[in-house]
């Protein structure tokens, strides 16, 4: 009888060599004290340092933890969409490397989708005593005006869309992020606007949250393109490219 595991939590991971192996210990630990029934996979994004190798190393004496990579850099959604697209699990969801959300926070959607949603997104927003680390002022205030431009271009009724920290049905993963095409930050609009087109029923779940000095992201860089790419979600709503047949992916015996 093939078996599959209850989660999936996907990792993506770009030069992460500087936390990986924290991020790997904590993530392995929780699922182990929660006994959850869990596959972890990273999905490394081209990364040219160590960190591919780091993982390997560790999943030599973590049998939950696995490996993928993409052939090219190709951006945080691309590998989030490969990761998820992949899993195994009945529940499958993603979090940032950084861990911003601490990850035992997971049950939280866990316990979202087992009340009836088929899509839990953590918020930053909802509890903002939550936070025990805060952004600056300054990416409070971009962040904030980035999420209400979202909201309304994109009509989505939700306080924070930008948490990294999200968990799906399978069957809601294999259909958004099939049709999922925004590659890199701004991917996140995209698919809670599909999730809504097709009907899934989405839960906003406040979660604890710690700012991370380190994260990447640029408010104007990453800003502007963002705002590029709400217009080509807008553009391939348009056309129908939301409305598009799925193939449910088989899965392989993974015990």
């Amino acid at each position: 009888m093939t078996e599959y595991p209850k989660y999936s939590i996907i990792i993506p991971a770009y030069n992460e060599r500087a936390r990986i192996l924290a991020t790997l210990h904590s993530v392995v630990d929780t699922v182990r004290a929660h006994k959850w029934d869990a596959e972890v996979i990273v999905v490394n994004d081209g990364s040219t340092d160590e960190t591919a190798q780091m993982v390997r190393d560790f999943a030599a004496s973590a049998p939950e933890v696995r490996l993928m990579n993409n052939p090219r850099n190709c951006g945080k959604g691309c590998s989030v969409r490969s990761g998820l697209l992949h899993a195994q699990g009945e529940i499958v969801m993603f979090t940032d490397a950084d861990l911003s959300a601490p990850i035992d926070e997971a049950q939280r959607l866990f316990d979202a989708i087992a009340g009836g949603a088929d899509i839990a997104i953590g918020s930053r927003w909802l509890e903002t005593s939550r936070q025990t680390h805060r952004q600056p002022l300054y990416r409070q205030f971009f962040g904030r005006c980035f999420n209400a431009l979202t909201r309304a271009v994109m009509r989505l009724p939700f306080a924070d869309t930008q948490c990294g920290f999200k968990a799906f049905t399978r069957s809601a993963a294999q259909t958004v992020f099939q049709l999922q095409t925004i590659e890199r930050w701004g991917f996140d609009p995209e698919i809670l606007f599909i999730a809504r087109k097709r009907g899934y029923r989405i839960k906003e779940v406040p979660v604890s949250w710690a700012h991370d000095a380190r994260t990447r992201i640029s408010y104007l860089r990453d800003g502007l393109q963002m705002l590029k790419e709400l217009a080509i979600v807008r553009w391939n709503a348009l056309t129908g490219r939301y409305r598009g047949p799925i193939t449910q992916i088989q899965r392989v015996q993974s015990k």
